[in-house]
């Protein structure tokens, strides 16, 4: 042992008390040589724990020393990495325990005990499950009912910290725990009792799991307010702060409970915000309160939208909230667009809310209620009022979409008015709403007002006194340019970018940035459009590039680069490549010098180097060996993930750096460095796009980048990591083809047998992965990202699929399939719902149209898996077969319905002589569904009718009369080319056409059915079915069948003017294989029937026949 630690740990505590003043030393050798000997002392657990609790029972030990020994024994024996409670021998647990308990009997000093419930709590959570502390909950309820309110205040403090952990102990005891909590809330007059009471009961709320649990402790809401009101009428705002807080986290976890008492809870919460004379904090905490209650759709769809007033008073409060800002020199003076300097907590507060506000109730209610008070504000005689009404358009303009681009011109005017405020910092916000509405209601907006717009920010670009606005108005042409089309952009490129280059040349620094910024912007848009300009505009950018050395220049070097790669990607590699040689090398020179942390030229650079590859695809590959290791570093970062105490101080650093991300869960505060994250996808997303561009010739990454990528299909952090990993699957797996299939891999492709147990070893290391987190990913755009990746994956390598492992893949489609069905559920609830209104149903439909987009994946990959195996994967059909014939019954959605069909469609073109064993299931349901009043499930029908027709054979013949008679009926009804049916119309077109040529032996009129047919030739919708029955008219004409030309030829000049309308078409209509066997029938057409057909026909016949 260390002759330190027997010192320490000997019989004498006062060494030990010693070291633990030690550790509160200012000096830092002194402190540093104290950490050392605790933590060796950790190698003597029992010693060292018993020595800890021995402090806290010293009277001779001061304030200091018994807080830090309850810090220390909280932190080894619950929060350390390696805990010491399990190395413990019994007695010394018990003990442990045992003083735990007393302490907070005796202990004198608050802090200190605060800090030991906070160890029984972390400590009986720890061991629940294990059961070795009976002696807890009755110590608790004792001192819960003791007349020492702090015995009461402590005992509810490990309340509200055990209830997550001990629902079942506690479950028998909800009553008499409703009962104390109610007596605590309304009747005692200590205010802290009163707070520890709001705690214990928000966490009962947040953990209850049935609504008559809730229901039970609904009474309790009442003294939860009364708990906050009278901490407001005792100045104490610091205890209402902390009650606030607790109940934003019920209006987040459990909104449901609010109900009752909403118009009151609301009221109390809106007085709140409304007071200015109580602390910033508190009033941005009841706004807070608000929003998070406003935002918990899934639990309350509807409920805040009905509350007469809210909106309009929490828009007031917010807008006044705007108004406090200052018109500070530093603002004009700053050399950075980001510099806030005037902005005040409040003002930034508003204007997060407003966006949350709009976005969380709808467009619907806030509109009209901005609509009544942005007129005023925007025509005050103060600025501050002006600019207010500007930054409030541009915050509510995405929640506010829809409904907003019904009334653009309104908009568009105010804003455009403020371009000639006489106040720099309003032109500023007038811009800045520009910007924001450009990509909130674009394309509208482009497509209506550039005749207005473009100018005003050009000419804004004029103000040379105020740089600021200048810099602006240049950030604003990104904005705009991102949803404009090249011909809408054309007209303006001779002005725009003479003034920007003029700016690039004199302009301010941050003027310079955005002008770089705004050229790239222009040329991604104008595409070709920019080829006229690239010869006056490169030489500026790469002087940018070469000269912008310095330390202040290094961001505007980086918008070079980034506008160096956009301009390059426009005018194509014909046009830059003179140039592309210069600036790689630039660019390598820039790659290999030392850059500063905080250098953001490698983050546009790794954009820079995808955009040149695109741009030069093969020609790229000299560079690749500089660009992929530093791309590779950034893919693989590892999160930067900080865990700590809700009520540690030293934590509270992160809440202040703008980098780093905070959430609250429980008693935990994580906080996540987020431009790392954005580093990470930026990095993955570039990884894919070298993958896509350049295919074999990136073989030689192929294996690194797969294990980088495949582990981040778990990556939760990051959303965009996740989506780049998911699509970089399919590009692995074709790039590793075409190398195989282009000799580019010698290693591997030395035989057949190499090249496929390549192929194999790809498909085991990719494919798997990918199958498996389709049921584990939580958003649901990315499963379909996920399933979109999959069927190329299928498609690709999927013959290369085990047995098992088609099973699997089958088996979590199935799990996708439910997943959805399970999602679809949960919103069918919240449409029941007393609050569910108009607005809560058009958000609802968005989100079910995400679960089609999963169907349709889902319908995509089976059909993928049929393709592939054809016939051998019957084993797999006969399990998907009941499950797709309930996905096909009329009580399901109409697109799980259609998919359903759509699987069987697949199945019977797939599967060959197969696929009949399914029809005496299936058949019915699709000749049910042939009529069916929706649209789409009539063309899924019809289209897999036309198939069985086809490859049915013999099997199908029995079904023949009755399906002709409903796609008769379908073809004869009223609306049959209505703008809504003509696609299921043309597929009951084309499945006749199907009937008459391959079950020919059926008894039906097959002469009758022609004649139908034919007479509604051409199909101009359904593109595929047009390709199919014009082929097919082609091949009856060529055998002369008397069914297609009639009595006496008597249907040549309809057929000649279909063969004519189809010709005219191009390859829309018809394949060039069928439109050259139409030219040919043409030709063939003997004179008299041509003479025969109208002079108009005989003209255009004659012009189709000469331009073949």
């Amino acid at each position: 042992m260390d002759p330190a630690v027997a010192i320490v740990l000997g019989q004498d505590p006062a060494p030990f008390e010693q070291l633990l003043q030690r550790l509160l030393s200012p000096s830092n050798d002194d402190r540093g040589e104290a950490e050392r000997i605790f933590n060796l002392c950790k190698q003597q657990p029992d010693a060292l724990i018993l020595r800890l609790v021995g402090a806290l029972q010293s009277s001779a030990a001061g304030t200091d020393v018994r807080t830090i020994g309850a810090v220390l024994l909280r932190r080894v024996i619950t929060k350390d990495s390696v805990s010491l409670w399990p190395q413990l021998n019994p007695a010394t647990q018990a003990t442990v325990k045992s003083e735990l308990l007393a302490s907070v009997q005796r202990e004198p000093t608050k802090a200190i005990w605060k800090k030991q419930c906070d160890t029984i709590a972390e400590l009986a959570a720890g061991i629940v499950e294990t059961g070795t502390w009976p002696e807890l909950l009755p110590f608790m309820f004792q001192c819960v009912s003791s007349p020492d309110d702090r015995l009461k205040e402590a005992s509810l403090l490990i309340f509200a910290q055990l209830v997550h952990f001990f629902q079942a102990q506690l479950k028998p005891h909800l009553p008499t725990l409703h009962n104390v909590l109610l007596q605590c809330l309304s009747q005692s007059a200590n205010p802290d009792v009163r707070i520890a009471a709001l705690r214990a009961a928000a966490n009962f709320v947040e953990a209850l799991e049935t609504p008559e649990e809730l229901t039970q402790f609904q009474d309790l809401l009442p003294g939860m307010m009364q708990t906050l009101n009278l901490a407001l009428q005792s100045k104490d705002e610091a205890s209402a702060q902390e009650a606030l807080e607790m109940l934003i986290e019920v209006a987040g976890i459990e909104p449901r409970y609010m109900r009752k008492q909403l118009t009151d809870v609301i009221a109390a919460m809106l007085q709140i915000a409304e007071s200015t004379q109580l602390e910033d904090a508190t009033r941005h905490l009841a706004i807070e309160f608000l929003i998070t209650l406003a935002e918990a759709r899934e639990r309350a769809p509807g409920m805040m939208r009905k509350v007469p007033h809210l909106v309009g008073r929490l828009f007031a409060v917010l807008m006044a909230m705007l108004l406090d800002i200052e018109d500070t020199p530093e603002w004009h003076a700053a050399n950075d667009e980001e510099e806030d300097s005037g902005e005040s907590a409040n003002y930034e507060v508003a204007q997060e809310c407003l966006d949350r506000l709009a976005i969380s109730v709808g467009g619907n209610t806030v509109l009209p209620v901005a609509s009544q008070a942005l007129p005023a504000y925007a025509t005050d005689a103060d600025w501050k009022k002006r600019h207010a009404a500007l930054v409030c358009l541009a915050q509510i303009a995405e929640g506010c979409t829809k409904v907003m681009s019904k009334s653009l011109e309104s908009v568009v005017a105010m804003v455009l008015a403020a371009f000639n405020d006489p106040n720099p910092r309003v032109r500023w916000a007038a811009i800045n709403a520009v910007g924001q509405l450009s990509t909130d209601l674009g394309p509208d907006l482009q497509q209506q007002y550039h005749a207005r717009v473009l100018p005003a920010l050009i000419g804004a670009m004029d103000d040379g006194a105020n740089p600021r606005v200048q810099a602006h108005a240049t950030a604003a042409i990104l904005n705009f340019s991102e949803a404009a089309t090249p011909e809408i952009m054309a007209p303006y490129l001779d002005q725009l970018l003479n003034k920007l280059l003029h700016l690039l040349q004199f302009g301010k620094r941050m003027v310079q940035e955005g002008s770089l910024t705004a050229i790239a912007a222009i040329a991604d848009c104008s595409q070709e459009h920019f080829q006229k300009y690239y010869d006056g505009v490169m030489p500026y950018l790469k002087t940018v590039l070469t000269q912008a050395g310095d330390k202040e220049q290094r961001m505007l070097r980086a918008k070079a680069v980034e506008a160096i790669s956009l301009v390059g990607m426009a005018v194509g590699k014909d046009k830059f490549r003179a140039d592309a040689k210069e600036v790689m090398e630039v660019l390598v020179s820039l790659q290999a010098a030392p850059m500063d942390d905080d250098d953001l030229t490698m983050s546009y650079m790794l954009q820079a180097w995808a955009r040149l590859c695109k741009c030069l695809g093969a020609e790229f590959l000299p560079f690749m060996h500089v660009v992929m290791p530093p791309l590779l570093h950034s893919a693989s970062l590892k999160p930067d993930v900080t865990i700590s105490d809700i009520d540690d101080d030293t934590a509270n650093d992160d809440d202040d750096d703008d980098s780093v991300e905070t959430i609250t869960i429980g008693d935990k505060k994580i906080g996540i460095r987020t431009s790392m994250l954005e580093e990470k996808a930026t990095a993955c997303n570039m990884l894919c796009c070298y993958a896509d561009e350049l295919k074999e010739g990136f073989f030689p990454w192929i294996d690194q980048v797969a294990q980088l990528m495949v582990p981040l299909l778990k990556f939760y952090f990051h959303e965009e990591v996740r989506k780049a990993a998911a699509q970089s699957i399919p590009e692995l797996l074709l790039d590793g083809k075409l190398a195989v299939e282009k000799g580019v891999a010698p290693a591997v492709t030395v035989t057949a047998e190499g090249e496929k147990r390549y192929l194999k070893q790809m498909v085991d290391f990719l494919v798997p992965p990918l199958v498996e987190v389709l049921t584990k990913e939580p958003e649901v755009e990315m499963i379909v990202v996920m399933l979109e990746s999959l069927q190329e994956c299928i498609q690709l390598g999927g013959a290369e699929l085990s047995a098992e492992q088609v099973g699997q893949v089958v088996a979590q489609l199935k799990a996708v399939v439910e997943g959805s069905r399970g999602r679809r559920k949960e919103r069918l609830e919240r449409t029941q719902t007393e609050d569910f209104d108009e607005e809560e149903s058009e958000l609802l439909d968005e989100e079910n149209e995400q679960e089609d987009e999963v169907l349709d994946q889902v319908g995509d990959c089976i059909g993928e898996l049929m393709r592939v195996f054809k016939a051998s994967f019957k084993p797999f059909a006969d399990d998907l077969a009941p499950f797709v014939l309930h996905m096909m019954d009329k009580s399901r959605p109409s697109t799980e319905r259609r998919v359903g069909i759509c699987i069987f469609d697949d199945l019977a073109e797939n599967m060959g002589d197969a696929a009949a064993s399914y029809f005496p299931a299936f058949l019915p349901h699709i000749l049910e569904a042939v009529l069916d009043p929706l649209p789409e499930i009539r063309q899924s029908a019809a289209y897999g009718i036309g198939i069985c027709a086809q490859h049915g054979g013999a099997a199908f013949t029995p079904y023949v009369p009755d399906t002709v008679a409903r796609l008769g009926q379908v073809v004869s009804s009223a609306d049959s080319k209505g703008e809504l049916s003509v696609s299921a119309t043309d597929n009951a077109i084309s499945a006749l056409g199907r009937l008459c040529e391959h079950q020919a032996q059926a008894p039906f009129d097959s002469a009758h059915v022609l004649s139908v047919w034919l007479a509604y030739l051409p199909i101009r919708e359904d593109r595929a079915e047009a390709k199919v029955a014009h082929a097919q008219l082609c091949g009856l004409l060529e055998r002369s069948d008397p069914r297609i030309l009639g009595p006496n030829n008597q249907n040549l000049p309809h057929i000649v003017g279909v063969l004519l309308e189809v010709l005219k078409a191009g390859t829309d209509l018809a394949t060039e294989e069928t439109a050259k066997r139409a030219v040919t029938l043409l030709r063939s057409l003997p004179a008299e029937i041509v003479g025969a057909l109208p002079p108009e026909q005989q003209a255009l016949l004659q012009q189709a026949v000469q331009c073949a």
